[in-house]
């Protein structure tokens, strides 16, 4: 998973292209609404922290950079100029993007303010073990028996995946519980959210959900570097003290994005903005469908601040 997603000629690093965004559709790429949420969310963490001089946002897997860009068109000027954005990515620098925009490959040190990671870890390559043993993978795709379970891979699965080291297929999630907890370690004060799609613990998927992604189409998992490998989160084995677990539903509702239509009078007093609003009213609604992208789950984890649980605007 790591040399299709990172080695050479990999999905995530291979030169050219359009990127994730010409293989599948996430929250930033479908409405301005995601990045003027998360620019809410960064002035709520910028009040928590007193306003500092130096308000760091830094977005974990930021793909062409396309909602550091949002998110910086969103804010107040006076904001804008205090933050110091940073695009944590293993892919070259995008031509064209925002001088104001750090690319780096890992996050900086003792940073101060919002680090964001929408649909990271999902990428964070993982082991998969079935009926108490890894399984391996060809070249082509086609799986094999390997050897037993190590003692920290099967610890993982009896603390948070019930069953996981005797029968059936289970996806071990250590790694990305350690690639999180990395990033959290990386900010002095602020705010930490993942957000992806995942489970928790009392709803495990008994058959896995390892996948891939070509052409805006779910195809076969194939290590190949042509396409995205993915597996969803066990988002609450990556929280740490504090944290809080929510359906993206409750988070974008708590941050302004509502799916209701304009009221019909507009039509005849403000026909354009009538037609904005059941615009916004039809991508908000997408954000936060049930069954889609409004079960994502998002992390959030202080640290330094206090908890942010929707419902502090």
């Amino acid at each position: 998973m790591d040399a299709a997603l990172y080695g050479p000629g990999g999905f995530y690093v291979r030169p050219g292209g359009p990127g994730p965004a010409g293989h599948f559709r996430t929250s930033v790429h479908a409405s301005a609404l995601y990045a003027g949420a998360v620019a809410r969310l960064l002035r709520w963490v910028d009040a928590e922290l007193g306003h500092p001089q130096g308000l760091d946002l830094v977005d974990v897997g930021a793909g062409r950079g396309e909602l550091l860009a949002g998110v910086l068109a969103a804010l107040e000027p006076e904001i804008a100029a205090r933050v110091r954005p940073y695009a944590v990515e293993r892919a070259e620098r995008p031509e064209g993007l925002d001088p104001r925009i750090r690319w780096v490959g890992a996050p900086p040190e003792g940073t101060t303010g919002l680090l964001f990671a929408n649909e990271w870890l999902d990428n964070v390559p993982l082991e998969i073990a079935e009926d108490g043993r890894y399984v391996l993978v060809a070249p082509d795709g086609t799986e094999s028996p390997g050897g037993p379970l190590d003692g920290a891979d099967r610890a993982w699965l009896e603390r948070w995946w019930p069953g996981g080291t005797e029968t059936g297929r289970a996806e071990i999630g250590r790694a990305r519980d350690e690639a999180w907890a990395g990033a959290v370690a990386s900010l002095e004060r602020g705010l930490a959210v993942a957000v992806d799609y995942g489970h928790t613990q009392d709803a495990r998927p008994p058959y896995g959900t390892l996948t891939g992604f070509r052409a805006g189409r779910e195809v076969p998992p194939v290590p190949d570097g042509g396409r995205d490998v993915t597996a969803h989160v066990a988002l609450d084995s990556c929280a740490g003290p504090g944290a809080v677990l929510l359906t993206q539903r409750e988070a974008l509702s708590g941050l302004g994005v509502s799916g209701a239509r304009p009221a019909l009078a507009l039509a005849s007093a403000d026909p354009v903005a009538y037609v904005r609003g059941l615009a916004a009213a039809g991508e908000a609604a997408e954000l936060t469908a049930r069954g889609g992208l409004g079960d994502f789950l998002w992390l959030c984890q202080p640290v330094g601040i206090r908890a942010w649980s929707g419902a502090d605007g």
